[in-house]
């Protein structure tokens, strides 16, 4: 799903809201998030799941075009992780 078919989805379920509103509260939660994280916190959505930041330290890697070794500094990365009631509801039996 995307951010467009989400604001749509929320537009068809909430018919009092207007596409523009819906397109507004999408990106205004989602701004919330970035700025949350960029601010170094975390972000914690009740049976839904949680954002943190992931330390990467710095590594040597390879440019795989040349193989020559190259310097990847250190960096912060968006972590996900599933709650319990959103990990249950997309657990089903495999057939």
């Amino acid at each position: 799903m995307t951010k467009s078919e989400l604001i749509a989805q929320l537009a068809t379920r909430h018919p009092q809201l207007l596409a523009t509103d819906a397109e507004l509260a999408v990106k205004t939660i989602l701004d919330a998030v970035s700025k949350s994280l960029a601010a170094g916190d975390r972000v914690e959505i009740r049976g839904f799941g949680s954002f943190s930041l992931n330390y990467r330290p710095p590594r040597l890697g390879r440019n795989p075009k040349t193989g020559e070794k190259v310097a990847v500094p250190e960096k912060y990365v968006p972590h996900f992780k599933a709650g319990k009631e959103l990990r249950e509801r997309v657990d089903f039996p495999a057939t």
